[in-house]
C-alpha cells in the first residue's frame, strides 16, 4: 500500500520516466512527420493546453494583481534574458580552454539564451507555492520576446 501511495504522489516524475523510456524504445513515433506530429502538437496544442489549464486555476483578481508588479516582471526578464545568458557565456569561456567539443559549447550557449519552457516555469512555480500568475505572464512574455526570428538571428551569430 505504501508503494501505491508513493506512486500516486510522484505520478508526474513516473510519467516523465515512462515517456523517456518510450522515446528510447520507439523514437520514430515522435519525429517530425511521425504519428504524433510534434511540429503541430507541441508547438500549438501543448502550449495552448498548458496556458489554458493554468489560466483555469487562477482567479481574475490574481492575474490582474500579478500584472501590476512591474518591478518583478522587469527583474525576471532581465535575469532570464540578460544576466543568465551572460553568466552562461562567461562559463563557456572557461570551458572553451578544455577539450570539450566546440558544437556542444555552441549548443549550450544557444540554450542559455532561451527563456525557460512554459511548462517548467508554470509547473515548478506552482509546485513550490510561488506566484503562479506572475510565472504564467513572464513565461508567455519571455517566449514572445524571444521569437523564432530571434533564435535564427542568434544561431547566425554563433
Amino acid at each position: 500500500m505504501r508503494l501505491l501511495e508513493r506512486m500516486r504522489k510522484e505520478w508526474f516524475l513516473i510519467g516523465i520516466v515512462l515517456a523517456i523510456a518510450g522515446a528510447k524504445l520507439e523514437p520514430s513515433i515522435g519525429v517530425n512527420g511521425g504519428p504524433l506530429k510534434p511540429e503541430i502538437t507541441v508547438s500549438y496544442i501543448a502550449v495552448a493546453t498548458i496556458f489554458f489549464n493554468s489560466g483555469l486555476s487562477l482567479n481574475t483578481e490574481e492575474l490582474t494583481s500579478a500584472l501590476v508588479h512591474i518591478k518583478l516582471h522587469l527583474f525576471i526578464q532581465i535575469f532570464t534574458l540578460a544576466f543568465f545568458p551572460a553568466a552562461v557565456w562567461l562559463f563557456l569561456q572557461l570551458l572553451s580552454i578544455t577539450p570539450i567539443n566546440e558544437w556542444l559549447l555552441k549548443g549550450l550557449q544557444t540554450v542559455g539564451c532561451m527563456p525557460p519552457p512554459v511548462s517548467s516555469a508554470v509547473i515548478l512555480t506552482k509546485a513550490v507555492g510561488g506566484n503562479e500568475a506572475a510565472a504564467i505572464f513572464n513565461s508567455a512574455f519571455g517566449s514572445f520576446l524571444v521569437s523564432k526570428h530571434d533564435l535564427i538571428f542568434l544561431l547566425l551569430l554563433l
